[in-house]
């Protein structure tokens, strides 16, 4: 039986990154992520300010030779119906990317492999608890392997499995949720890699060009106010894309059409009420979850990654209060980053009797 000192449920950015840190101190580490190897995930612009984060877990190099698409800025209609851009150039840190995810998860899981961890890919993990840590299950392709661990970490996403079995509850501040759909073109000719968002009445739409040349369109709105059956038809989202005009010009100008099915997902504002416990931490998506408009979901997840591995250091090695420093830099986190979203919300006034934009106004707290 294998013997582990930290196991890791979930093999995105923020497992990856804990299990890099980790790795580099020392210890010996599992990361099982249970997700089919290449499966699609929604692309993410990376901001130009979070290339330290990798440099810091040193796969900057590899990341900048890796393809994703250059980014110059954000074109926006928010809050007027004139059009306002953020050019890149104009910040210290320069051009963002729009990422291939499913390459740039593969890239952190090898980086951690290079050091040591070990990396079990469409793998799921399953637990018990024992007197000294967990006992584990991993199970890929009908085969099945015992392992034990001294710690667990979820970095499991949203849904925070572990977590909540261990009495944790998921607390949500919204129920904003995305249904995207991926473009096909044969003109070849759109190369506008900045991220473009456009408010409407019931909600906000965002559209990326992945580094594949097909063309992201994703709208968010609150479930309650959604049609959800008909917005899952991509006839059905292309007609609601049609009313907008920033996205929806584009669309024509480079002749684009629906090329996949639509998919939806969780796209809320949530937290777990602790984020520590009895030998376990949760990090990423799984302890605290962002509203897409704030681009924050891939570098705070690389940046909390890199300080949960090193509470749980601290604690593996007697430090009391790692943890809950480590749950004092989240719950900041959190706070900081709802009033931000007021804020951003808040700019948006030329829809009054809207639910979705009156719900926003009104501020919350987070703890």
């Amino acid at each position: 039986m294998e013997s582990y000192d930290v196991a890791i449920i979930g093999g995105g950015p923020a497992g990856s990154a804990t299990a890099i840190t980790l790795g580099r101190l020392g210890w010996r580490v599992l990361l099982a992520d249970s997700a089919p190897v290449g499966r699609f995930r929604v692309g993410e612009g990376f901001p130009p300010s979070a290339r330290s984060l990798l440099r810091d877990l040193g796969v900057l190099d590899g990341f900048l030779g890796a393809g994703h698409r250059t980014s110059y800025g954000n074109v926006s209609i928010w809050g007027s119906d004139q059009p306002h851009m953020d050019d890149f150039i104009f910040h210290t840190h320069g051009q963002g990317y729009q990422l291939d995810r499913a390459a740039f998860d593969q890239q952190l899981r090898a980086a951690a492999r290079q050091i040591g961890v070990s990396v079990q890919p469409s793998t799921r993990l399953s637990q018990t608890a024992a007197e000294d840590g967990f006992q584990l299950l991993l199970s890929r392709d009908g085969h099945e392997q015992l392992a034990h661990s001294r710690w667990l970490i979820d970095a499991g996403g949203r849904p925070a499995v572990f977590a909540r079995q261990q009495g944790a509850e998921r607390l949500t501040d919204d129920r904003l949720v995305a249904f995207y759909l991926l473009l096909h073109s044969s003109q070849d000719s759109d190369q506008d890699g900045r991220t473009l968002v456009e408010a409407v009445e019931h909600g906000w739409w965002y559209s990326v060009l992945l580094p594949s040349g097909e063309r992201l369109v994703t709208y968010l709105s609150d479930l309650d106010l959604l049609d959800r059956q008909q917005l899952l038809n991509s006839e059905g989202l292309w007609q609601q894309l049609a009313q907008t005009r920033l996205l929806w010009g584009l669309c024509q100008a480079h002749g684009y059409r629906p090329g996949t099915s639509v998919h939806g997902m969780d796209a809320g504002s949530g937290r777990l009420s602790r984020f520590h416990g009895e030998r376990w931490a949760a990090v990423g998506d799984a302890a605290l979850s962002f509203d897409p408009l704030s681009s924050q979901g891939i570098a705070t997840a690389l940046y909390c990654g890199q300080h949960c591995a090193r509470a749980v250091h601290g604690a593996l090695q007697g430090d009391v209060q790692a943890l809950p420093g480590y749950a004092d830099l989240l719950a900041r986190i959190y706070t900081a980053y709802l009033a931000n979203r007021q804020q951003f919300y808040g700019m948006e006034k030329r829809w009054g009797e809207s639910i979705f934009w009156s719900r926003r106004q009104v501020r919350k707290n987070a703890f």
